[in-house]
């Protein structure tokens, strides 16, 4: 119990040393702001952490300075996204005043921190016309990678200000405009039922991006027609090797008075020579993706795929003595040659040819 508890002090010890450390080291690094939070965090674990109490010394006054000068050259800059800067840097200063507010440690040190409330809501008015112009901006440029920008640009405008200007109505149009639209469906080439792959799409739904099945009638017309084709399955006949190997050990067969006169063991070879048997059979179901661009019928992508699953067992046979058999050798000889169930083999080899269109499908929209 005692080495445990020790462990464990130990343990304490060096996560706060390690915190210490690394206070002070974003201290001489010019990351005052870390300096701080990490400082208050410790204190709030030990209040008389001394290492703590001299970073938090040294580098409250700095980290408000810092961001406090560094707020009030951006107002005077032409940085286009000087007040949102600016609502970035008060709420450092006032989650600051937070932290150190529930740290007993650090409110006897820093006894009145100093907070930004007034400043951020004004600058939340700026930040919210800045962004929403911004916003505008991008819509005038009317490409999808400026819509999506622009959608954001209104996201943060209606932030800053619930209902600023026509913020939310903007960020909806934004959405429309940037979302690509894919219409699409699927067929089944064989006389396997193999379930759908509508689960498979359905996954691909994320913003700006939307799947629909082509008898699904949208607001406006797709830009993408997707195309899955159930192509079949096949099951492999069983393929079979085999390797034999001799087995030898010594076994106790009685007792017998040894020249000492005390009884001693009576030891034996024994051997076995144990076959090894592998079965493998491979099935795979096959699919085509076909995308293409709904305004030229230009082919995006083409791929033919395939999921091999490959079921295997092991048994072994042997001849000769068993008490030579151990290990492995021994587990195998009580097997016999099974079989698969054709149901299992034929669903988990579906859910690997799921997996790839599934993997092949994120990899193509990930540029969208």
């Amino acid at each position: 119990m005692k080495k445990l508890q020790y462990v464990l002090f130990l343990l304490m010890a060096g996560a706060l040393l390690k915190a210490c450390v690394s206070g002070k080291a974003a201290l001489k690094q010019g990351d005052y702001y870390d300096a701080v939070l990490e400082s208050v965090k410790r204190l709030r674990e030990s209040v008389k952490n001394k290492k703590a109490t001299q970073v938090l010394t040294q580098a409250y006054p700095l980290a408000i300075d810092f961001i406090d000068t560094g707020i009030q050259n951006g107002i005077k800059s032409d940085d286009p996204r000087k007040w949102r800067n600016a609502v970035e840097g008060y709420q450092k200063i006032n989650f600051i005043n937070d932290q150190i507010k529930t740290s007993l440690g650090a409110m006897k040190i820093i006894t009145n921190p100093q907070t930004r409330f007034k400043e951020l809501a004004d600058a939340k008015d700026k930040a919210a016309d800045e962004a929403y112009n911004e916003g505008i901006n991008f819509m005038m440029k009317a490409t999808r990678n400026d819509y999506k920008q622009a959608y954001y640009d209104f996201k943060d405008a209606n932030n800053y200000e619930m209902g600023f200007k026509e913020s939310v109505e903007m960020m909806n149009q934004a959405e429309f405009n940037a979302t690509l639209r894919v219409a699409y469906e699927e067929t089944n080439n064989s006389r396997f039922n193999y379930g759908s792959f509508q689960p498979v799409v359905s996954s691909l739904q994320r913003l700006f991006l939307s799947f629909k099945p082509v008898a699904q009638k949208d607001t406006v017309p797709p830009q993408q027609y997707l195309k899955i084709t159930f192509n079949g399955y096949q099951q492999n006949r069983p393929s079979y090797s085999s390797n034999a190997e001799t087995l030898s050990k010594q076994v106790v067969t009685g007792q017998q008075k040894g020249a000492d006169g005390k009884m001693q063991n009576v030891y034996k070879t024994v051997t076995a020579q144990v076959t090894y048997y592998h079965k493998l059979i491979t099935a795979t179901a096959y699919a085509n993706i076909t995308i293409t661009d709904a305004a030229n019928n230009a082919v995006l992508q083409n791929l033919n795929l395939d999921s091999p699953y490959n079921w295997s067992y092991d048994w072994a046979s042997y001849q000769g003595d068993k008490q030579a058999l151990s290990g492995n050798a021994s587990t195998l000889v009580q097997r016999k040659e099974a079989f698969p169930n054709d149901q299992n083999l034929f669903n988990q080899t579906i859910n690997n040819l799921q997996g790839n269109v599934s993997q092949q499908l994120k990899s193509f929209y990930s540029q969208y």
